[in-house]
């Protein structure tokens, strides 16, 4: 399976690194194919709303930013994997410029999705999850699960990371 795992931290060497890292490690070693794109630290804009793509872009952004790299993985992929850290108790706004961006294409065309989320407090959670729920429903995708981590990435929340990518 082609996996893309969209890791919406700015910080290369963070919790959500991490754990996107060790999910890719179980998922590569059961035999799928993984990308881990580092939305965190690329240059894309959040929507305009301007409707180029759908009236004379043919689903191409009138933006020209490192999302025009990501929208082609993003129609191939069979699974996504969104990670965040939480911001304030949501998403990174860099990874939620990059879900804005999918407006180009109507709606991603993987049928599995999950959601790795990393923060300082337990509790934070439910804006984001929500929020994860009605996307991967509006996909009509299936929902493979939420993974919350609280406070360090430790080997033991790696570990089950790592096991859930090798579940797959």
């Amino acid at each position: 399976m082609k996996i893309l795992v969209l890791n919406g931290s700015p910080r290369p060497k963070g919790n959500t690194a991490a754990l996107s890292a060790a999910f890719a490690e179980g998922a590569t070693g059961a035999g799928h194919e993984v990308e881990v794109a580092n939305v965190g630290r690329m240059k894309v804009g959040g929507c305009l709303g301007c409707e180029y793509c759908h009236k004379a872009g043919n689903g191409v952004c009138v933006q020209k930013d490192e999302m025009a790299e990501l929208l082609p993985k993003l129609k191939e992929a069979e699974m996504v994997v969104f990670a965040s850290p939480i911001h304030y108790w949501s998403f990174s706004g860099q990874l939620q410029a990059a879900i804005s961006r999918f407006y180009a294409i109507g709606k991603p065309t993987a049928k599995k999705y999950a959601m790795l989320l990393s923060s300082g407090s337990p509790g934070v959670y439910d804006a984001p999850v929500s929020q994860y729920h009605s996307m991967v429903g509006y996909f009509g995708g299936e929902d493979l699960g939420v993974h919350c981590v609280p406070g360090d990435a430790d080997e033991a929340a790696l570990a089950k990371v790592r096991a859930f990518g090798a579940g797959l």
